[in-house]
């Protein structure tokens, strides 16, 4: 079933986005669609306490040569929020994969930002045939390069928080102090539930705990992008370079951008995107 999800969107809505909510077996998640649809599938998952909302600055710049794909993992946004399913990273990226399936995609190149590349990389280890290259924006490639937070977590005591609690929270997912973080994302972050939260930044270190991703990547044997904002302050941009042990790995640092580069300068986060992805894209027959 296809709904138009009703909602304001962050690129001022230039374009109709197709929204609808597909039920998985263990889970409903909520897809949205942009872009022709026999051109190539080009999937966006989000990080950690965000959702479809966070790309909506990118997309009109992706969808003049993609199918654009966006999903809200499990736990996140418009998706369902279950507290007897498993968040663990192989389970999102299971269900992605079940989406692409129930939309008859074959053939997809793949991009994660912050946690979602983790998603990302097990996604292509879960299903080679279906991943076609990867992008991964800010997405640290072990424990050891995440920067601790200065703020104190939020305990299950204080939910929902408080717009100052988010903005506190939120704010090393941007390049300086004082950025305005617009509202919707922090809508989105009061959406989830506490539980939620914490199983899924909990899945995201358990993964990275049990294995770096450049030493997943690596004999996967897929093109790889690996974009990072040079001032993040989530995750150390010299980390970016580990990638390198991927052979072919295509690395760039984007100047002045923080964590979150495709909300600070969507157009100049394009730029490189376009090109990996368009090299890359399989059509549609």
């Amino acid at each position: 079933m296809t709904v138009s999800d009703g909602r304001p969107h962050l690129n001022g809505g230039a374009e109709a986005t197709e929204s609808s909510t597909l039920s998985l077996d263990d889970g409903d998640i909520h897809v949205c669609q942009d872009g022709p649809r026999d051109a190539p599938a080009l999937l966006l998952i989000h990080g950690s306490a965000s959702s479809t909302r966070s790309w909506e600055p990118l997309v009109p710049l992706l969808t003049g040569s993609h199918r654009v794909i966006r999903i809200d993992l499990l736990g996140h946004g418009r998706s369902g929020k279950p507290v007897d399913r498993g968040y663990a990273i192989p389970d999102q990226a299971r269900r992605a994969g079940a989406v692409l399936d129930r939309l008859g995609v074959e053939h997809a190149v793949v991009l994660g930002h912050s946690s979602g590349g983790v998603a990302a990389t097990a996604l292509a280890e879960q299903r080679p045939d279906l991943v076609t290259a990867l992008a991964l924006i800010n997405t640290g490639p072990r424990l050891g390069a995440f920067i601790a937070p200065q703020s104190a977590a939020i305990g299950p005591e204080q939910w929902p928080p408080t717009d100052e609690q988010i903005r506190r929270l939120a704010s090393t997912a941007f390049s300086r102090a004082g950025y305005r973080i617009p509202p919707e994302l922090l809508d989105e972050v009061r959406c989830m539930t506490h539980h939620t939260l914490t199983a899924t930044m909990q899945a995201t270190r358990a993964y990275l705990e049990q294995q770096a991703l450049p030493g997943r990547l690596a004999p996967l044997g897929k093109p790889l992008l690996v974009v990072f904002g040079e001032d993040d302050r989530r995750w150390r941009s010299s980390s970016a370079a580990d990638y390198r042990a991927v052979p072919g790995a295509q690395v760039e640092l984007l100047p002045g951008l923080g964590h979150s580069p495709m909300l600070e300068d969507p157009a100049r986060t394009a730029v490189p995107l376009l090109a990996f992805t368009t090299i890359h894209a399989v059509r549609a027959d």
